[in-house]
């Protein structure tokens, strides 16, 4: 099992050549300019979701308080 694991990680290493701060590096070579792109992307991902479920949860509690205030004037 641990010969298994120590092939995955060094079959695997080759991915995982650079951060996301060495990206610029990786840039300038024609062959990994998708890993750059990717990288890009998940930074674009991540700087997203914050705004995203914080305001999903405001329209979400909005909404709410919405239907709460109706049902009165809707029971009279």
């Amino acid at each position: 099992m641990l010969a298994l694991a120590i092939a995955l990680v060094v079959l695997t290493a080759s991915a995982a050549v650079a951060c996301p701060t060495c990206k610029d590096q990786l840039a300038h070579d024609p062959e990994s300019m998708n890993i750059a792109r990717g990288y890009a992307y998940s930074i674009v991902f991540m700087l997203s979701m914050p705004p995203l479920i914080f305001g999903s949860l405001c329209a979400y509690f909005y909404w709410e308080v919405r239907k709460a205030r109706a049902r009165p004037a809707a029971a009279a």
